[in-house]
């Protein structure tokens, strides 16, 4: 299974992979993804004083497959839990009463590999493979693509959330590992009004095709949120894969690290050719001095971790201290000799609401090698709470805080 999946990587990413094999001849490293284990009877997670986590519910596991399983979610108006299944290609929603969770139905099925789902204002947006379903909250029969044609292959996968102002916020991941893209919508975070009409860092006028890029260089941003009390907008991305730090070196597996980035319209945040504190890649160099002029990341997490989600926590009933953080899931490596990630961490932000650093939140879901979990989003509960997704186990977590 491990084998079909590096070749299936391999095919998708050939691009980048084919300069990345021949600036770098010597691998040295072996690819491995946790392997997997059934999950326990009774939850072994590690979590702070005074919190909780119980299974709030059951959906379809994915032992080792890609993009299948329960991946983001939202909530509406009345606390129900949305949660998109990927490639199992619907959208469930968790109906909920008092709280708690009293039915789970199958709200939209005969999707494309929806992964990004957002509540706004009586409706909810299926952000699937290429387009963007608009979808009435109170019928779900009643729908339209506001947004089509969308990048496929690749990192196809989309997020989408509604940001301040009412603008939809999308993510377009990269065609490929390394690669200077021929599409200049990939590897961006997209900006639509919410009728679906690009509204980019850019403003276009005549003749020129409307631009919807608010910001570039990310190779996957898959989880953003805005900052309760400065409303700056924050994501999570993913670098790239088989990395050296010098030319034609070994793939060092401590590069390059994960981001955690302010996002600001019309930036450029390295990639393809730059990584941490703007460290340029000695095995795919760009123009002279380019990356001085991109953005550094925030935070930096521990290598190929994979931050997906993530939320900040100020409409929890979580310690005050925390209500100015944010929660980001690392859903885990697959591709490096020692395994990181398989666990949520804080990001903690200071006084001045600057993030400062991370540390672990909750871990558990890979033991000795083995992993029976690999979390996805974070959502806030309406009553305090704090919804974690699993891909890999199928289940959707309920993290509560009943006081030290």
């Amino acid at each position: 299974m491990l084998l079909n999946f590096i070749a299936n990587f391999f095919k998708k990413f050939a691009l980048g992979l084919s300069f990345t094999l021949v600036l770098i001849p010597n691998l040295g490293c072996a690819y491995n993804s946790a392997s997997y284990s059934p999950p326990p009877s009774q939850l072994n997670l590690s979590v702070p004083p005074g919190f909780s986590i119980e299974i709030y519910a059951k959906l379809e596991p994915c032992e080792s497959c890609f993009i299948t399983g329960p991946r983001m979610m939202a909530t509406d108006d009345e606390g129900n839990l949305f949660v998109a299944m990927g490639k199992h290609n619907k959208v469930y929603k968790i109906e909920v009463s008092n709280n708690i969770n009293v039915n789970t139905v199958t709200w939209l099925e005969d999707l494309n590999i929806p992964n990004g789902i957002a509540y706004h204002k009586g409706y909810i947006y299926v952000a699937n493979e290429d387009h963007v379903l608009k979808v009435s909250q109170k019928n779900p029969n009643d729908k339209k693509i506001i947004i089509k044609n969308l990048a496929t292959g690749g990192h196809t996968t989309k997020t989408i959330k509604i940001g301040p102002g009412d603008f939809i916020y999308l993510n377009v991941g990269s065609s490929c590992n390394v690669c200077v893209e021929n599409d200049p919508s990939r590897a961006t975070i997209q900006r639509y009004t919410l009728d679906g009409k690009p509204e980019g860092a850019i403003k276009t006028f005549g003749r020129h095709k409307p631009d919807a890029t608010w910001a570039k260089g990310l190779r996957n941003s898959q989880g953003f949120d805005w900052h309760p009390n400065t409303k700056k907008m924050y994501a999570t991305n993913n670098g790239s894969d088989m990395r050296s730090s010098k030319k034609n070196g070994p793939v060092n597996d401590e590069l390059p690290p994960e981001h955690f980035n302010e996002i600001l319209p019309g930036e450029h945040y390295g990639w393809p050719y730059c990584w941490g504190n703007q460290f340029s890649d000695p095995n795919f160099e760009g123009p002279q001095n380019f990356c001085t002029t991109t953005k550094g990341p925030d935070v930096m997490f521990t290598s190929h971790s994979t931050p997906i989600g993530m939320t900040f926590l100020n409409k929890t009933n979580f310690p005050n201290e925390m209500k100015n953080d944010a929660v980001v899931a690392l859903h885990g490596s697959w591709n490096r000799k020692e395994f990181s990630g398989y666990k949520l961490v804080l990001v903690e932000f200071d006084d001045n609401h600057k993030p400062i650093g991370y540390r672990n939140f909750i871990t558990g879901w890979l033991s000795n090698g083995s992993a029976w979990g690999r979390p996805v989003d974070v959502v806030q509960s309406h009553d305090g709470g704090l919804f974690v997704s699993d891909d890999r186990s199928g289940y959707i977590y309920k993290i509560t805080f009943k006081g030290k």
